[in-house]
Parts: C-alpha cells; structure tokens; sequence
C-alpha cells in the first residue's frame, strides 16, 4: 500500500501493457511504467496483431488528429476501439483522452482550425473540448490533491500542455482528480468509467508513477489478456 494506492488480487503476474506508438510520447509511458511497484511488462503497439495477450492498453500524449489519421492508415481504428468496448483496460493521456472521450465539443470560432466532426473512439460517456486553456503559450503546471486512500498524502503534478477540458462527464463516470481554473471553473482531469481511465494532462513526464500504478493494478485485476477477435 506503498503511496495509498488501492490493492488489488491478480491471477499472475505481471501485467503487460501496450503503449500505441504511432505518434507522441509513447517512451516516456514506457519509462514510466518501468516505475511502478506493480511488475509490468510494457511493449509498443504498432500492429494490431500485437494487441493479443495484453492486459491493457495506453493512448500517449500527442497531436490526436494526428494518431486519429495514423490508426485508419495502419488499419487499426476498429481494432484498439474493440480492444476498449470489450472491456480491456484502457488509459489515455491528452491527446488518448480527446480520442476516447464520446464527442468533442467545436464552436464556431474553433471549427475554422479543428474538424467539428473529428471521429471518436468513444470508449466512455464524456465530452472534451480540445486547447481548451489555449495555445502552447499557455500551457501551466498545477498541484491536485486527490482520495488519500488511492494517490496517498502527496499531491499530483499536473503538466498541462495545450490540454484538452472534460466539458460533460456522464453518468457512471468517477472524477478521480479535478481541477479549479480561475476561468473555466472545477472540471475532472481525471476521470474513470469501467475499465476505462482518461487523463488530461500529462503524468508520463513528472517521474510520478502513482496514475500509471492505478492503471497497472487495473490491468492487474482484469481477468484475462485480451484475445483478439476471430
């Protein structure tokens, strides 16, 4: 219980967990993962015959339009959407936060930069709005205290760069860790429905290993690696 963070029971161990490297910061996930006190085992994901046998999967931090153009390319869109609905575990940061996210939120003024009909995962029942704080120029850092029993007494360093906003969070979904802008009010950063753990910012380049623990003992807890649909 090292950090507070949740125990959870497993059949073995350890877990492996596919990190989508077609674009963004797919090594600093890696590096991060190689931190944690829950043994993981992490492999890159470029193919989607390699989905087999993880027991979770990340979507990095990166330019979402970009690793939305690059999963049709390889042919791979339906199967990291499947690998999500089946109920595998899955975690995206950023960028893999707006591409599961069930819609995003595009007013008149950003449709003339963004696709206000930009395809979704839609892995779970919230809403993003993308550079939601603003350009590069305003991206910031923030301390967010979350439940003791899961991130212990120690706040998490939130980096948010060009940071997409949860606008709406539905029904069933839990806010493990929100933020209070003095613009935009308190909003989740980070928030969980089911098997699925969406983040805002980017927790892959502080050192700080306690989310991608929460996530690896949700892979942990999962019952079986995935096998991939015949």
């Amino acid at each position: 219980r090292k950090h507070g963070l949740l125990s959870y029971t497993r059949r073995v161990m350890p877990v492996t967990i596919g990190v989508l490297a077609l674009q963004g910061d797919f090594a600093e996930h890696v590096a991060t993962f190689k931190k944690c006190h829950t043994e993981v085992v992490c492999k890159e994901i470029r193919k989607t015959e390699q989905l087999a046998g993880l027991d979770g999967l990340v979507i990095p931090g990166g330019e979402s339009t970009v690793i939305l153009k690059l999963l049709k390319e390889f042919e791979m869109f339906d199967a990291v959407r499947t690998f999500g609905t089946s109920g595998m575990p899955f975690f995206g940061t950023c960028a893999g936060c707006i591409l599961m996210s069930r819609s995003i939120d595009v007013d008149a003024a950003m449709a003339q930069s963004i696709d206000p009909n930009q395809r979704t995962l839609d892995l779970a029942d919230y809403s993003v709005t993308r550079n939601a704080y603003g350009a590069q120029v305003h991206s910031f850092e923030c301390d967010l205290q979350g439940d003791k029993a899961i991130f212990g007494d120690t706040p998490c360093r939130a980096v948010m760069i060009r940071a997409p906003m949860i606008t709406r969070a539905g029904e069933g979904t839990e806010t493990l860790l929100a933020h209070t802008h003095e613009d935009k009010g308190t909003t989740p950063v980070l928030l969980r429905q089911g098997n699925v753990l969406a983040c805002t910012f980017h927790p892959e380049i502080t050192g700080d290993a306690r989310i991608h623990e929460y996530f690896a003992r949700m892979a942990s807890a999962h019952a079986l690696p995935y096998t991939l649909p015949k």
